[in-house]
């Protein structure tokens, strides 16, 4: 009897990145609307108009789901790739500002709700989900200021690790506290009162006061 060569079985279907966003996406609309509380992974797929099954293999828990959401929606307004170069780094920090309408700004505050929520559950949640939510501006305010560095614009005893963090800190404050964002004129003021002079001044005139 002579064999027939079958072909081989289908696997699994291979994710699709534009179906992920729409289900990020979904997940952002829907912690907006009815908080963490609210939100289902069940709700996000009715949303999304995605299979149950994929979204729970994919996000077994809507902590995991609500976590990719929030990194999503970060990694969307700043591209590290993509970075302003002024040839300043004042330039480049004020640049890297996109000011958003009030809707934008009303939907990523009461997201950012629905994570505190979150985090409030789940104290040990904390640190991931610091990072979902501010490592991308971090990274790029590192970027910038080792570019600046690099050009002798800052010394090189700079403490870059901790100035980094100063604009994203005062905008995670003022959106999960006073549910307000960051607008130009405090922004200029962080950058010109905080950020710069603690880039610039000496560890070792510190030291001597």
């Amino acid at each position: 009897m002579t064999e027939i060569d079958l072909p081989p079985a289908p696997r699994g279907r291979k994710r699709d990145p534009e179906r992920d966003v729409a289900i990020l996406e979904a997940t952002i609309d829907l912690l907006a609307e009815v908080g963490y509380d609210g939100l289902s992974t069940a709700k996000v797929a009715d949303r999304a108009q995605a299979g149950k099954g994929t979204m729970y293999r994919r996000w077994p828990t809507k902590t995991d789901l609500v976590l990719d959401a929030v990194a999503h929606m970060k990694a969307q307004q700043v591209d590290l790739d993509a970075l302003p170069d002024t040839g300043t780094l004042r330039g480049d920090l004020l640049a890297l500002f996109q000011p958003q309408d009030s809707a934008q700004v009303d939907r990523i505050l009461r997201a950012m709700a629905g994570v505190v929520s979150m985090l409030s559950q789940m104290p040990g949640l904390a640190e991931t989900g610091d990072y979902s939510i501010f490592e991308p501006w971090i990274a790029a305010n590192t970027v910038l200021m080792e570019r600046a560095m690099t050009r002798g614009e800052i010394p090189a005893t700079a403490d870059i690790a901790l100035a980094a963090q100063i604009i994203p800190s005062m905008a995670a404050y003022r959106a999960l506290i006073l549910r307000v964002a960051i607008d130009r004129d405090l922004l200029v003021r962080l950058v010109d009162q905080a950020v710069l002079p603690a880039l610039n001044e000496s560890p070792a005139n510190l030291a001597r006061r």
